[in-house]
């Protein structure tokens, strides 16, 4: 777990689980035939986008908050910085 504990790493998880977790929660509750990207373009003018964004920050919150636990702080440090890119791009959207 040691070996794994850097900030790199950890920023590089921050940015993908977002953009994983708003892939997978629009293909399994988005009622379209549409790809992801499309919809993303047709809710990118509304608030929903905004709103989508601020719901994909938790996954990063909660495994930022395991390897805290584990104290991985520099793995956690990344995940948690990682996820305020979205947060701030969630806050202009809204």
């Amino acid at each position: 777990m040691k070996l794994f504990n850097n900030f790199i790493s950890g920023f590089i998880i921050g940015l993908v689980l977002p953009a994983l977790f708003i892939w997978i929660y629009l293909t399994r509750f988005y009622p379209s035939e549409s790809n992801v990207w499309e919809i993303v373009s047709q809710l990118y003018p509304s608030i929903l986008l905004g709103k989508l964004l601020m719901l994909s920050i938790f996954p990063d919150m909660i495994l930022g908050f395991i390897f805290y636990k584990k104290d991985s702080f520099r793995i956690a440090s990344g995940i948690i910085t990682g996820g305020i890119l979205y947060l701030i791009a969630a806050i202009f959207m809204m």
